[in-house]
């Protein structure tokens, strides 16, 4: 039962265009999840490994990335970031520095490898992307839906 007290706001006209659209932006989204993760695991990576490199590699600034600026860009807890960290550190991908302007501060950077197997990946991503692009497209354009 609602809540009798409060104003209820009026509800914005949806149409059904409007439904459709997010819903196929939906499907789009899950699919090129899906085409990325088949793409990780053919590379050997977990879709949070890869994601976690990528967040490393294209993080905004190009600036040094700590376990917690990791955890804000995948969106997980600090103690899961850390995980990841020490599975991706045990498969050679990434190596940990100590900040040299504040000791208690760990930097995070890829390897060769990590910087090879990345590259592979994000050329194969954005061509997919290049491919869903015109739909997203036609998606996000309210005038042309």
């Amino acid at each position: 039962m609602s809540d009798m007290s409060q104003p209820q706001k009026p509800r914005p006209a949806i149409s059904q265009a409007d439904y459709q659209r997010l819903s196929e932006f939906r499907y789009l989204i899950r699919r090129f999840l899906e085409f990325s993760q088949v793409q990780a695991e053919d590379a050997g990576l977990t879709p949070r490994q890869h994601q976690a490199l990528l967040a490393i590699k294209g993080f905004p600034g190009g600036g040094p990335v700590t376990v917690g600026d990791l955890a804000e860009r995948l969106r997980i807890c600090h103690h899961s970031a850390v995980e990841l960290v020490n599975r991706l550190g045990e498969a050679g991908l990434v190596t940990r520095d100590q900040d040299k302007d504040d000791h208690r501060r760990v930097l995070l950077q890829l390897t060769e490898r990590a910087d090879d197997c990345l590259a592979e990946l994000s050329a194969v991503h954005l061509d997919e992307l290049s491919r869903i692009e015109p739909m997203l497209r036609r998606l996000l354009d309210r005038d042309g839906g």
